[in-house]
């Protein structure tokens, strides 16, 4: 039975509503199916995007023998620049399709230890204010004009949400080092229709990841948002392609030939798929851009004295090499958030791999 409140109880409710009020500020969005209206897919694209999600499933698998390539900024927040970068990988991609399939990495969403710049999805003029409304349409846009390009597309998906606004365009996902233990994201890897990397943990291990890639292949009921933005229970399938990324951990390195030899055993004692792609930045470079190619060196290496199960590497690669300080005089074509390799030296090593 509900008891009538007195004034004192009204004043009480009243400001803790308000006080929630100022906690919380809600902003209308598109739903997904308005967004891929406005900026949609054609049947031309979209078959594009199949075939390069099959392609990368191929090497996966041990069907096709090249190497996967990700490489390409750290994370975007100039799409003039991202573009111009895509145009020239473009041309590599090309010119050594016969040994690698190359996919650029078009990262919208930036994960954060504590806090900074989420990325251009969230913040796209970096004012630290938000406009996911802008967000979303800047990062469709950047999407679209990069696949025209002929450019498979990776990306990391950090809020299961943000892949039914953009997930269409892109034909391989990184799940990070901070969520691979999340059971959203396991779920929402399950529904995915591309390739899922599986990063190890944040310490170096790759137990988590075993344990992420084994969930992701088993069909999930979750809950979620259909695409005309309404709450639902989505039922997925499965996800067959998940993979596990090694990228080290607090100042650990796990690309050595021992460290991926065990992982490659592991893989195969947890019965999922032994397929291995290589992060070449993060801890396993020691967060120095330019250990990158040593490292790329090295794992190519073991690839060609007889490990089948390393299928890829992940690059950091931008126009210029370093990063900066976000601000108002950027250097273009400089990464704001990791070190990336320049563009000169990203052509250098993998024409000589």
């Amino acid at each position: 039975m509900n008891m009538p409140l007195n004034a004192a109880g009204e004043r009480q409710m009243r400001q803790t509503q308000s006080a929630a009020a100022t906690h919380r500020q809600e902003t209308a969005l598109p739903t997904p199916a308005e967004l891929r209206q406005r900026l949609p897919v054609d049947e031309r694209l979209a078959r594009q995007v199949d075939r390069h999600r099959q392609a990368v499933r191929d090497i996966l698998h041990g069907v096709d023998d090249r190497t996967l390539i990700v490489v390409g900024p750290c994370s975007v927040h100039d799409e003039v620049a991202a573009l111009e970068y895509g145009e020239k990988l473009k041309v590599l991609a090309d010119a050594v399709s016969d040994r690698f399939l190359i996919v650029m990495r078009a990262y919208l969403e930036k994960p954060r230890t504590t806090v900074g710049w989420k990325g251009l999805l969230y913040d796209p003029e970096r004012t630290g204010a938000g406009d996911l409304n802008e967000g979303l349409l800047r990062s469709r846009r950047l999407l679209l004009n990069l696949a025209e390009m002929g450019l498979p597309l990776a990306t990391e998906a950090l809020s299961p949400f943000a892949m039914d606004y953009l997930g269409d365009l892109v034909s391989w996902t990184a799940i990070g080092a901070r969520t691979t233990e999340s059971q959203i994201h396991r779920e929402m890897v399950s529904g995915l229709p591309m390739p899922a990397g599986f990063k190890n943990g944040t310490d170096g291990g790759i137990n988590v990841a075993i344990n992420a890639m084994q969930s992701g292949a088993h069909p999930h009921h979750h809950l979620g948002v259909s695409s005309h933005g309404a709450p639902v229970m989505v039922s997925t399938r499965g996800n067959p392609d998940t993979h596990l990324v090694l990228r080290g951990g607090r100042g650990i390195t796990n690309f050595d030939e021992v460290s991926v030899q065990h992982a490659t055993q592991s893989l195969a004692d947890a019965g999922v798929c032994a397929a291995i792609m290589v992060d070449c930045s993060h801890d396993n470079a020691c967060k120095q851009s330019e250990r990158q190619i040593d490292v790329a060196r090295e794992v190519m290496r073991q690839k060609h004295a007889g490990n089948t199960g390393i299928r890829g590497l992940m690059l950091e690669s931008f126009l210029e090499a370093g990063r900066q300080n976000d601000g108002d005089d950027l250097r273009y074509g400089c990464s704001i958030t990791d070190p990336c390799l320049s563009w000169d030296q990203t052509e250098a090593l993998l024409r000589s791999l």
